[in-house]
């Protein structure tokens, strides 16, 4: 047993750990800060704002798309006319009102569903490159400077979108694909700072927090780039989305700091609260890193798998919703862009709900960390999975297809207090390099599901939507199957630091 300020820790012996639920660090205080006007608080919403930004700058392409692409161009698509899946509204797609975009309010190009689908694709191809770097660097220097210039970044190659599409296909996906390498590292820094941060009875809620900006920056997006679209045109979309991502930035490197020991408004009661719940888990990870433990650790596996099954339904329909509602159920852009963000307003109400609720679960004692995790996993993984399936055969029917969308969204965004947060559990010290690891092998499927959608779609048949909703459920539910199996909430041995070995050993040889 180890005190500090009050606080006591408590380890588990390597004999212990096999009979505890979870051999993570136990923290009791009996007196702790209260979240509000804090500055661990103030950092959830900053980074709130940061995430709501960045997916922003993601998914405003998404419905751009439908504007910038000439869907009257009568020429035949791979030597056949489009034959729609569902018959087109009496006065066309727009209902009798003005035409989307007009000639004047931007260029439009011919892109077929295959060219579609590589461009929505591109941002994941840079992203892949930058997790693992980004984490490691944010664990060892702090996250603040990685996660801040990684929005920056993105944002300024967001105002170049225009020029881009003007000078063709090609240099609109490495545009794109530039975007996704410096938005890479903002995951794994968020991660790496939560580590210096976020008390332990306090994770779950504050990480979902932030992390649910991304679902807000979704369902705010979408609307209101089909609004920009039809009043200003689209290149405006991206002028801007871009023009806020540089706006933020100036307020995180005025407002944010790395470590609480270097934060110039934090309270000393609230400063001595987080440095000693943490302890030394707060503490950099140095240049060298356990390798081969954590290329052995079942419970990282689990993460890295179920994560990439959980991504692909959520990729899925971030990036290729928009194109289902206006293909298969032919709304206009206003409409299609205020239905495609429903879903992403109920997954935000329950990823915060999700993660006030695993910490009243951990505090409380009701359920081990490790039964939280898998728990919020599986709801979040099974019941979307449930419920995208008859999607596939709600052929035309837009409320019924829209509410299914909708509630599916709305319950994956439980697993934000589950698996998604899972790295801080089982290695807090090196959270955002293993976050940068689980997110490269999580951002496979943002490449690879929009490309097979677009193979699967390419006839725009009811019958290729329902192979799509088939595979994104098919996929979710053999990534709740794998961590309920190998799921874990554990701290990891080789996580310790060396003051947390040695305490451990020597609680060891007098037990002994």
């Amino acid at each position: 047993m180890q005190v500090q300020n009050g606080c006591s820790i408590h380890y588990t012996t390597p004999n212990e750990s096999q009979d505890a639920e979870d051999t993570a660090a136990l923290i009791e205080n009996a007196k702790a800060p209260s979240q509000c006007c804090s500055a661990r608080l103030h950092l959830a919403i900053m980074m709130f704002l940061g995430f709501a930004v960045v997916y922003g700058l993601r998914v405003n392409l998404s419905v751009a798309m439908v504007a910038m692409v000439n869907t009257t161009d009568s020429r035949p698509t791979r030597n056949s006319s489009i034959v729609y899946a569902c018959p087109l509204p009496p006065h066309g797609k727009d209902n009798g009102s003005e035409p989307v975009t007009p000639p004047d309010q931007g260029p439009q190009y011919r892109w077929d569903a295959e060219i579609q689908g590589w461009l929505l694709g591109a941002f994941f191809f840079g992203y892949l490159c930058t997790q693992i770097p980004g984490g490691y660097l944010s664990g060892h220097y702090g996250g603040s400077i990685f996660l801040g210039g990684g929005v920056l970044g993105t944002a300024a190659l967001t105002l170049l979108t225009p020029l881009a599409a003007q000078l063709g296909v090609y240099w609109l996906f490495a545009l794109r694909a530039l975007e996704g390498f410096g938005e890479g590292v903002t995951f794994p820094a968020m991660m790496a700072m939560w580590a210096r941060w976020a008390p332990p009875p306090e994770r779950s809620g504050l990480m979902s927090l932030s992390g649910s900006g991304a679902s807000s920056g979704a369902f705010l997006a979408l609307p209101l780039t089909a609004l920009i679209c039809q009043s200003w045109g689209w290149p405006a979309v991206f002028y801007i989305c871009g023009g806020g991502g540089c706006l933020w930035a100036v307020f995180w490197f005025l407002l944010v700091s790395d470590d609480p020991r270097s934060h110039r408004r934090i309270s000393e009661e609230e400063k001595n609260y987080i440095i000693n719940s943490i302890g030394s888990q707060g503490t950099g990870h140095g240049w060298s890193l356990p390798l081969v433990p954590m290329m052995l650790s079942g419970p990282l596996w689990a993460i890295i798998v179920t994560q990439m099954c959980s991504n692909w339904a959520y990729y899925t329909m971030l990036t290729s919703l928009p194109m289902y509602m206006d293909n298969i159920l032919h709304f206009d852009l206003k409409s299609n862009a205020l239905l495609s963000a429903l879903p992403y307003l109920g997954a935000l109400i329950f990823s915060i709900l999700s993660g006030y609720l695993a910490d009243f679960l951990i505090g409380r004692k009701l359920l081990s960390i490790t039964a939280v995790r898998k728990l919020f996993t599986i709801t979040g993984l099974l019941l979307p999975a449930a419920c995208l399936i008859p999607v596939g055969y709600a052929g035309c029917s837009s409320v019924l297809a829209v509410t299914l969308l909708t509630v599916s969204s709305t319950l994956g965004g439980t697993s934000a207090a589950g698996v998604f947060i899972n790295q801080i559990d089982i290695a807090p010290r090196y959270a955002g390099f293993l976050l940068g690891i689980t997110n490269t092998f999580g951002t496979i499927p943002g490449v690879v599901a929009p490309i097979v959608t677009g193979y699967l779609t390419e006839d725009h048949s009811l019958a290729g939507w329902r192979n799509v909703f088939w595979v994104s459920a098919g996929v979710n539910a053999l990534g709740a199957l794998v961590f309920t199996v190998f799921g874990s909430g554990r701290l990891e041995s080789w996580a310790l630091t060396e003051e947390e070995q040695a305490e451990a050993k020597r609680a060891a040889s007098f037990s002994s």
